[in-house]
């Protein structure tokens, strides 16, 4: 195999492709990126088993071919490399040969033969989605999925592709994050799945803001094309909560809030939040919240902010960081707090309507 392509083209690909590569692997193979050169192009390949991704660079071939090497160390030394063209050439014992300008450098391959393939998706159900909205979609959601590895099915996020919508959700059961949007399907591939959390990364990596991704779903595996590259993934296999029955009905207030003022204000007093003590007070006085974070050993802090309330004062208690997450995440000027008391959940709502985050209330003492 012998090929010459651009540095940062090289670079760009073994990027997109290096994430997937588990630093601990029983099985060297793992380690490694497989390189395949042919026609125009070079196609990066690299799996942990349970999570695959491979995509498609230019590439001048000379003698077409495959072989895996380090993945990790190739990436270093493609990006040290002082000039922009890199000769790549690897012999009959997958030993690699790669040269730019003055530099020189032999790395040791593995055989491809011994490259486990990806699947393919011959009767998987086809979606076409658009790539802004659906990363959009993730940015909002992914941040409440669980890191919980005992509730193994709340470690990704549930797609559920009915009635010609997808709804998203992620939940680590203290919050749940949920964005739904209008996808033209046939009601035959109508559809359930939880896509775990690596793969949801790396598809936050993949995709633009503009064009289509096309995903595939099998039995057990999904995939993703899009912008000349794949993403595949085994899913999580069990039954994803029944998630509609913690969002609450009857709330008792709507209050608006301007969103960066909440944000800003949340992050400042929070900063007086300890280990112990992880939690912020709101209390909702006429035209006004007021915001608290009291640590004994520490202080306290206070910050008001004017709002449109009336009705009898009540305080509520929550997590700050699961306050600032779907905030920071949020591109809207003002965010609805649909709240009924201090011992019932939050709701956290868009003018849209598309989103909608449920907070579970902390208890402390007055």
């Amino acid at each position: 195999m012998k090929f010459r392509i651009l540095k940062e083209a090289f670079q760009e690909g073994l990027q997109q492709v290096q994430h997937v590569v588990s630093a601990r692997t029983t099985l060297p193979i793992l380690s490694n990126v497989l390189v395949e050169a042919e026609g125009d192009a070079l196609r990066l390949t690299t799996t942990d088993l349970d999570v695959g991704v491979s995509v498609r660079v230019d590439a001048k071939v000379e003698v077409p071919g495959g072989t895996t090497l380090p993945a990790r160390r190739l990436a270093s030394i493609i990006r040290e490399l002082p000039a922009s063209d890199v000769d790549v050439e690897v012999d009959d014992k997958n030993t690699a040969s790669i040269r730019s300008g003055r530099s020189f450098f032999k790395i040791l391959g593995l055989n491809r033969d011994e490259f486990p393939p990806l699947p393919d998706f011959e009767d998987a159900h086809e979606f076409k989605l658009d790539q802004k909205r659906l990363l959009d979609c993730l940015k909002k959601t992914s941040y409440a999925i669980s890191t919980d590895e005992t509730r193994y099915v709340l470690n990704g996020i549930f797609f559920s592709f009915k009635e010609g919508s997808l709804t998203m959700v992620a939940t680590d059961g203290r919050r749940l994050a949920m964005v739904e949007q209008d996808v033209e399907f046939p009601q035959s591939q109508e559809t359930d799945m939880i896509i775990p959390t690596k793969a949801v990364n790396e598809l936050q990596r993949l995709l633009h803001d503009e064009g289509e991704v096309t995903m595939l779903v099998g039995t057990s595996q999904v995939a993703f094309e899009l912008n000349q590259s794949l993403l595949v993934s085994k899913l999580i296999e069990g039954n994803y909560p029944n998630f509609r029955q913690v969002i609450p009905g009857d709330l008792k207030h709507r209050i608006t809030i301007e969103r960066e003022a909440l944000l800003s204000s949340v992050s400042r007093v929070a900063v007086l939040s300890t280990d112990k003590s992880h939690s912020i007070k709101l209390h909702f006085g006429e035209d006004d919240v007021e915001i608290i974070s009291t640590a004994p050993e520490i202080g306290e802090a206070r910050e008001n902010l004017p709002i449109d309330f009336k009705g009898d004062p009540f305080t509520i208690a929550f997590n700050p960081e699961f306050m600032i997450a779907p905030l920071r995440n949020l591109e809207v000027d003002e965010v609805y707090l649909d709240l009924t008391d201090d011992m019932c959940p939050g709701v956290m709502r868009t003018r849209d309507t598309t989103f909608l985050y449920v907070l579970m209330p902390m208890r402390v003492t007055q």
